[in-house]
């Protein structure tokens, strides 16, 4: 997944030069990809969805539903404007991730995770969704990633680990997650904004394929 995860101060709302940024970026590498890819330009689920229409990307991940107070300020989003901005621009087949627990932030009207993400499922319908730590880089907590699972369960929705997953945990989240999205600690010395470790991938996708059994 291509994300502006470096674009710092983060902001709501992208404006026109990281969605040009972003789309160029995706665009000069896609052709060499031999698998889906996705994208993410934080923190706003129309420039997300834009740049994914543009690219040809398959799927993406933003905050796409709740109301939030933190670093940026105020952060409201409504599932049903994202879903008809992506009719809109003809975006039908890119799947939606959504994030129901901002990092930086926390909801203005507090509910359990599980409870969110039971909502979330019934009234936006989430292609998956990711369970968060509180920032970027520390993990989800695995009691809540249990009880999003057991709160969704039958309803045919992947549940994700969005931040934290590495090595050493990987197991005890697998347990309740049909997947994650990685990056910091798959970076030399675990650094977010450092180079991809090749020694950290292998034995993070090692220690996958033992979990899962693959």
């Amino acid at each position: 997944m291509f994300c502006n995860e470096n674009d710092r101060p983060y902001r709501l709302d992208a404006d026109f030069a990281s969605v040009a940024a972003m789309s160029d970026v995706v665009a000069s590498f896609r052709n060499e990809l031999s698998v889906p890819f996705g994208v993410n330009v934080l923190w706003d689920p129309m420039a997300t969805l834009a740049v994914a229409a543009a690219t040809g990307a398959s799927f993406c991940r933003e905050i796409f539903t709740g109301a939030f107070a933190g670093d940026f300020g105020l952060w409201v989003r409504s599932a049903g404007d994202s879903w008809r901005y992506r009719r809109q621009i003809g975006a039908e087949n890119v799947k939606m991730i959504f994030n129901i627990n901002a990092e930086f932030a926390a909801q203005i009207a507090p509910r359990p995770v599980a409870d969110v993400a039971k909502s979330v499922v019934f009234s936006s319908s989430p292609d998956a969704i990711c369970v968060s730590g509180p920032i970027t880089s520390q993990p989800a907590d695995a009691s809540a990633l249990a009880e999003v699972t057991g709160a969704i369960d039958g309803s045919g929705v992947p549940v994700l680990v969005n931040t934290g997953f590495k090595t050493a945990n990987a197991a005890e989240l697998l347990a309740y997650a049909d997947g994650a999205i990685v990056g910091s600690s798959l970076k030399v010395d675990g650094i977010t904004w450092n180079q991809v470790d090749k020694d950290r991938v292998t034995a993070l996708m090692a220690e996958v394929r033992k979990t899962s059994g693959k």
